[in-house]
C-alpha cells in the first residue's frame, strides 16, 4: 500500500508504556493518530516522539476519543486498535484486506485471548451478555464488541455515529447493519493489556459500559418497531 493509504486511531488515556510497542508493529504504509483523550501521563509525547499524529479530545469518552479521531483521519480507509498492547497492529492488515478486496464494508476482530488474564472474566461475561443482544438486534453474526475494527472513512462518516461514550462501538455495528454493510468478523489475538483498563478494567467501567450499550439495544429495538408500524399502515393504506 502507498503512504497513509490506512489511519490507525488509537483513543488514548494515560498509555506511555504501551505505545512505543504499539506504535513500532505499524505496517508499512498505516499512520498512526493518536487521541489524547484528557492523559496525565506523557502519552502525546511519547507519541510524537515515535512519529504519529497526535490530536487532543478534552471531552472524556472512549466515543469522543474514537470520534475525533475519525474527523482527523484523512486516509481512505480508517482502522481502530486500542492503545494498551493488547492488540497487535500488525495483524490490521487482515481486516484491511476484504475491505480493500470489496467483500465487506466493516470487518471486526473478534478476541481470542492468549494468556490467562488477558480478558477480565466480568468483561467476557458481560460481552457475551451484549454480543447476544447485538446479534438479535442487528441479525449479523457477530460474537465481539472488539475495538479492532476497519471500514471506509467515507462509510463510517455517512453513519452520523452520536454516541461518544462507551457505546461507541455499538452503535456503530448497529447503524452499520442498518445501512446494509457487509460486516464480517475475524479472529485477533488479544493479550494482556499494559496497565488497567478504563473501562473493562474495573467492575464499575464494565457495568457504565454495559448500561450505555443497553441504551442503545433499546433505541435499536423502538425504532426497529416504528418501522415495522409504519411499513404495516402503508400496507394497509395500498390494499384500501
Amino acid at each position: 500500500m502507498n503512504t497513509a493509504e490506512v489511519d490507525v486511531i488509537l483513543p488514548t488515556l494515560d498509555e506511555e508504556g504501551a505505545l512505543p510497542w504499539v506504535l513500532s508493529r505499524l505496517p508499512e504504509g498505516y499512520r498512526a493518530i493518536v487521541v489524547d483523550n484528557g492523559s496525565t501521563d506523557d502519552s502525546a509525547a511519547v507519541a510524537r516522539e515515535h512519529g504519529a499524529t497526535v490530536v487532543t479530545e478534552s471531552r472524556r469518552g472512549f466515543g469522543a476519543a474514537a470520534h475525533a479521531g475519525l474527523l482527523a483521519a484523512t486516509a481512505p480507509i480508517v482502522a481502530f486498535c486500542d492503545a494498551d498492547a493488547s492488540m497487535d497492529p500488525l495483524d490490521l492488515p487482515d481486516l484491511v484486506s476484504p475491505v480493500v478486496r470489496g467483500d465487506a464494508e466493516l470487518t471486526l476482530g473478534r478476541r481470542r485471548p492468549t494468556a490467562r488474564g488477558a480478558w477480565p472474566l466480568h468483561a467476557r461475561l458481560a460481552n457475551v451478555a451484549l454480543a447476544r443482544l447485538m446479534r438479535r438486534a442487528s441479525g449479523v453474526a457477530l460474537h465481539d464488541l472488539g475495538p479492532m475494527r476497519v471500514a471506509w472513512r467515507r462509510d463510517l462518516l455517512a453513519l452520523d455515529l452520536q454516541d461518544r461514550r462507551s457505546g461507541y462501538p455499538l452503535e456503530m455495528v448497529l447503524r452499520a447493519s442498518q445501512a446494509d454493510f457487509r460486516i464480517l468478523e475475524l479472529d485477533v489475538p488479544y493479550a494482556p493489556r499494559v496497565g488497567r483498563s478504563k473501562v473493562t478494567g474495573t467492575l464499575r467501567g464494565t457495568v457504565r459500559a454495559v448500561q450505555d450499550m443497553s441504551r442503545l439495544l433499546r433505541e435499536a429495538k423502538a425504532d426497529a418497531a416504528r418501522l415495522a408500524r409504519t411499513g404495516a399502515q402503508r400496507t394497509a393504506v395500498n390494499a384500501r
